[in-house]
């Protein structure tokens, strides 16, 4: 059994992204792990400063919701980071908080596997790409964690990912192999 975190990082309620991210943790869940997911969605999260103060402290110093999220990743073995693609890259909420989680590269972090859930309009399976580049930057940081996999699927409209058979089973089937 592992600890799973499951971060949504759309601010639409009901999102595409979300749906895929809800269908991540059920697959983890009904595989017997201990899942937690957390919807961006209303949390108050402030930009990075770059002042490096969490360096020393081991925490943000800024007081806001980031520092408790950042505390679940921390603890987290296995993280699923949800989001909607937005020109191409991921949404400015989830960058905000992979930023404000700097603490965590001097931290004993748990996770090992990281993966991406994404969305977009677009169809071309080359659209998650920077996405994806953006959470292998991220995961570059920290030794011993792998991008351990992705789901895209494409959906213009609200709710669309809810009736896309094949993405919600691919998103399935990875939450259940964590």
């Amino acid at each position: 059994m592992k600890k799973v975190l499951v971060i949504s990082s759309s601010l639409r309620k009901g999102s595409n992204s979300d749906i895929l991210a809800k269908e991540f943790a059920k697959g983890a869940k009904d595989a017997g792990n201990e899942v937690e997911y957390i919807s961006l969605q209303g949390k108050n999260i402030a930009f990075c400063r770059g002042c490096l103060a969490c360096q020393k402290k081991g925490k943000c110093v800024i007081k806001d919701d980031a520092n408790e999220i950042t505390e679940k990743m921390k603890n987290a073995e296995v993280i699923a980071f949800a989001t909607p693609i937005y020109y191409y890259e991921m949404c400015g909420q989830l960058k905000t908080m992979l930023d404000r989680a700097n603490s965590l590269y001097i931290s004993e972090y748990k996770f090992r596997e990281i993966y991406l859930l994404a969305t977009a309009a677009e169809n071309e399976k080359t659209t998650p790409k920077n996405a994806i580049n953006g959470i292998k930057g991220w995961i570059a940081c920290f030794d011993n964690v792998k991008l351990k996999g992705t789901v895209f699927a494409s959906a213009s409209e609200p709710k669309e990912a809810a009736s896309n058979k094949i993405a919600l089973a691919e998103a399935y089937k990875k939450g259940s192999k964590v």
